[in-house]
């Protein structure tokens, strides 16, 4: 079976390799921002298998811990290094914590169907205790995973031997007292919930609650919720799927929980609308409390209309007050107290409507772009082509294209502010919308949630920068 968003066409997430690259900003008297390379780990190589690809890149509440997905399933959690955290000024440096295989290939003989080991999203529950508990997913099963440490070891078991096996009982002559001795620090990830067979479509979406006892995972056509410690059933609480399949106009997008009211959720649709959905009103949530969509403009009206007013992610703010979605060629800013239309627009590349056609054609028009805030929310980041990413200051007006570029990675190599030309005539600092690399694509970003480190992920390799005060 066809899931409905490839059958839309709605398509392509991301993947992980093994390099971080740290850069540090700085400011100019003039307000403008600056980028110099900092720190590389790892290699650059010129072979990118696709297992390697970056698909979600995520911080934990704290900012300590960083995790990457990619489309050979597996996780890789990054870890602040604590010099860099307590330098005056504090720097971003991360180091490899923990690395583990989250998913398998699969294949469903009922559907005829593989199932990829692809990581489509990660999600950080808040700790609370020593250990570490995370969400992952790829298109059919999410898996609750315990990261935890493990310094020291017990020896002297009466009843096994120091590598595990059991001893003979007639060989136990004497009573012995177990020791606790101190061992090389280990990192351990293990799964302790895997949560299956509750979507029929591909998985694009899931989101913790802010009771952290509930979470929600969305496919095509359905939301489900569900309990941290039920595995074996869930509750639909949004079904928008039609009696008949033929009369399908929308899938689902995106969905996610308000950051501070649990009741509250919102999901983003292949229409270009967002829906805000309140549990209290009703057990079944298709009847929306609110819907954000902006009115067309009649001028603008073409052949791809539909395609790039579809939604790819929607976040909450911090805040809770406003929420961003990202259509293909903009960000919008959208009040939760105003439906009518967003209070603040910005174009990501606004160069390509030109360019349409010829996106259709590769299907580049069907990239889905991540979005996310800033700690504080006033600011913006999400990513474009060739392997620009797009800073947008919320109080400043101020915007910035920069390139997570491989020829960066020498330390307190500035990074200039790009810019594209679409006329005949072009700068020297400038270039051309005819030469960007549509296969270099920055798909998944994140931000520190109280410092100004970003994480950018380009192919395979992922990028780290950070404000200098």
């Amino acid at each position: 079976m066809k899931s409905p968003s490839n059958i839309m066409r709605q398509s392509s997430l991301t993947k992980l390799g093994s390099m971080i690259n740290t850069a540090v900003n700085k400011r100019s008297g003039n307000g403008d921002i600056q980028w110099c390379f900092s720190q590389v780990k790892g290699t650059l190589e010129e072979d990118v298998t696709e297992a390697d690809i970056i698909s979600c890149v995520e911080f934990n509440h704290d900012g300590d811990l960083l995790a990457t997905g990619d489309k050979g399933g597996r996780v890789v959690i990054f870890q602040r290094d604590p010099i860099s955290k307590n330098s005056i000024p504090r720097r971003g440096e991360y180091n490899v914590y923990s690395t583990f295989q989250s998913h398998e290939p699969e294949f469903d003989y009922l559907k005829s169907l593989e199932i990829e080991e692809k990581i489509n999203k990660i999600r950080w529950l808040k700790r609370k205790n020593p250990a570490h508990f995370l969400l992952s997913t790829n298109d059919k099963t999410i898996k609750l995973w315990k990261v935890s440490e493990r310094d020291k070891r017990v020896e002297g078991y009466n009843t096994k031997e120091e590598n595990g096996t059991i001893r003979d009982p007639a060989c136990i002559t004497a009573l012995r007292v177990p020791t606790i001795k101190p061992m090389e620090l280990m990192v351990e990830a293990s799964p302790r919930r895997i949560f299956a067979n509750a979507h029929t479509y591909h998985i694009n979406s899931i989101s913790v609650n802010s009771d952290q006892e509930t979470y929600l995972s969305a496919d095509d056509l359905r939301i489900n919720l569900w309990h941290l410690e039920i595995t074996d059933q869930s509750f639909n609480i949004v079904d928008i799927k039609p009696t008949n399949m033929e009369e399908l106009t929308e899938v689902i997008t995106a969905a996610e929980f308000h950051p501070a009211e649990c009741n509250v959720l919102v999901y983003s649709s292949s229409k270009g609308t967002i829906r805000l959905c309140d549990m209290r009103s009703a057990a079944l949530c298709d009847q929306h409390s609110k819907l954000f969509e902006e009115p067309e403009d009649p001028t603008n009206r073409s052949f791809f209309s539909e395609i790039i007013s579809s939604i790819s992610d929607v976040k909450l703010s911090n805040s809770g007050r406003y929420m961003i979605s990202r259509d293909y060629l903009s960000v919008k800013v959208w009040d939760l107290q105003m439906e009518t239309k967003p209070i603040e627009c910005y174009p990501v590349h606004e160069y390509l409507r030109s360019k349409l056609c010829s996106l259709y054609e590769n299907d580049c028009i069907f990239d889905k772009f991540e979005c996310c805030w800033s700690g504080n929310d006033s600011a913006i980041m999400t990513g474009s082509y060739n392997n620009f990413f797009r800073v947008f200051d919320r109080t400043t007006k101020r915007d910035l294209t920069l390139e997570a570029a491989r020829d960066i990675a020498k330390p307190k190599t500035l990074l200039k502010p790009r810019k594209v030309c679409t006329g005949g005539k072009r700068k020297k600092d400038e270039i051309s919308v005819d030469c960007l690399d549509f296969n270099k694509k920055i798909l998944h970003t994140a931000w520190h949630p109280s410092e100004n480190v970003v994480a950018v992920a380009a192919t395979n390799n992922l990028f780290l920068f950070q404000d200098k005060l």
